[in-house]
């Protein structure tokens, strides 16, 4: 059967980009890529179609693939086959439809949830279910990598999760031999790097995943021994476990201007400067999620506005700013305080919360501003948590960038979040966490 291939060209002048979006074929008939590593005297290289491709990539399960290839991403991961709103085709397909390569992530039982990895008949059966899976999408155009489950080392004491991830990978290259395997891991020690080399010898390349210390990960691949290529498939804000605390234990969040200038510095200072072994990366997160609260981890919010990340994203994938640019927090205080100086108030009492921004349009900004409770559903490993409810606010004035309210009625832990809003989808925000006495 012929396949018919209609070329759709989208000519956007949007973020200072002029080059054109290019979206795949629409295809009939699937015709995987083909993809390769070389090592050339230790330098790295990943191959598509014969061609070098450098990640320049992003975690994205339910976020905008469109503005990904706007900003000139050429690649996304997922954490499995199927997001519970779209079917793995249908992710692929979406994918394709931008020119996006995906590093697929394939579900695999954790032991921190509780999954026994020396009962031979559940890990037969996870085995049997994941080929299933690999035999529905191995063909897609859009298919680059499979990445075997998700910090599997994270809170676990049995090794032998190493050799399923080994057996699986085996099963990959048998069914599928133009893709590449992988699987992730929480942080980089020796321990683990061992279980790598003596147990999962099938694997590909490695991923690696940190936070606020990634700046040294470029010395510990080279401390613990990996001499083969790898990844960072997940990297961004300062982690919640890694930031300072108030003393009543509410981790403090940075501000969007902070966390840009951090994106930026551990892009150019961990990724870009491994050249030889690390083949790209996938920043955390293109999209909005809760975790510890509702603006800690994903570059966008949850009306979908872009953080100041993005732009950081855009400038390290293509070299160039965008042409319109998202708001900066200078200084945000409530009655004078940082949220490093423990802000605690009286039920009821009259504060003033207050904003400095740089905008460099001049926009016109809109200010929002929010109470929530302080989290209580705390998970790790990024698992599932409810966001606080809200509190509703009494506001006295509100007045670009200062707000004068009462403190709540009811004695406990909130946070006072702020938004800033340029009219040109791009957002600035900030939080402080405070007490009522």
């Amino acid at each position: 059967m012929k396949n018919i291939f209609i070329i759709i060209s989208c000519f956007m002048v949007l973020y200072g980009c002029k080059k054109p979006i290019e979206k795949g074929p629409v295809y009939k008939d699937s015709i995987p890529v083909k993809v390769t590593l070389t090592n050339t005297n230790g330098k790295f290289e990943l191959l598509v179609n014969n061609k070098s491709f450098y990640i320049k990539g992003a975690g994205l399960e339910f976020g905008n693939i469109k503005s990904l290839a706007e900003h000139h991403g050429n690649s996304f991961r997922t954490w499995r086959t199927g997001n519970g709103k779209q079917t793995g085709k249908e992710v692929l397909d979406e994918a394709h439809k931008y020119g996006i390569k995906v590093t697929m992530g394939i579900e695999v039982a954790r032991e921190r949830h509780g999954f026994n990895y020396n009962d031979k008949i559940a890990v037969k059966n996870q085995f049997e279910n994941i080929k299933k899976e690999v035999l529905v999408l191995k063909n897609h155009p859009a298919l680059l990598i499979w990445a075997i489950g998700n910090e599997l080392n994270l809170r676990s004491t049995n090794p032998k999760v190493w050799d399923a991830v080994n057996d699986i990978s085996k099963m990959i290259h048998e069914v599928d031999p133009n893709h590449l395997t992988t699987t992730t891991l929480a942080g980089i020690s020796q321990q683990e790097i061992n279980y790598i080399k003596d147990r999962c010898s099938d694997l590909d390349l490695l991923s690696l995943q940190m936070y606020g210390k990634i700046l040294e990960l470029p010395k510990l691949v080279k401390k613990y021994g990996w001499d083969g290529p790898y990844m960072v498939t997940e990297w961004g804000a300062t982690g919640h476990w890694e930031v300072p605390k108030t003393d009543w234990g509410a981790p403090i969040e940075e501000n969007s201007t902070v966390k840009a200038a951090n994106y930026l510095k551990r892009y150019k200072g961990a990724i870009e400067a491994d050249s030889l072994q690390c083949v790209g990366s996938y920043v955390f997160l293109w999209s909005q999620k809760q975790e510890r609260t509702p603006t800690w981890y994903g570059i966008f919010l949850e009306d979908g506005k872009e953080t100041e990340a993005v732009d950081v994203m855009h400038y390290v994938w293509s070299g160039d700013w965008p042409k319109i640019r998202t708001p900066q927090i200078t200084s945000f205080t409530v009655n004078d305080k940082t949220s490093y100086n423990n802000v605690v108030l009286n039920a009821n009492q009259e504060c003033l919360a207050s904003l400095k921004i740089m905008d460099a349009k001049n926009d016109q900004l809109n200010y929002k501003w929010e109470i929530l409770f302080e989290s209580t559903d705390l998970s790790d490993g990024g698992d599932f948590e409810k966001k606080p409810d809200a509190v509703e606010i009494t506001i006295t004035s509100n007045n670009e960038g200062e707000l004068q309210f009462k403190a709540p009625k009811t004695k406990g832990m909130y946070r006072l979040f702020v938004y800033i809003d340029d009219g040109n989808e791009h957002s600035a925000t900030a939080n402080i966490p405070f007490k009522v006495i």
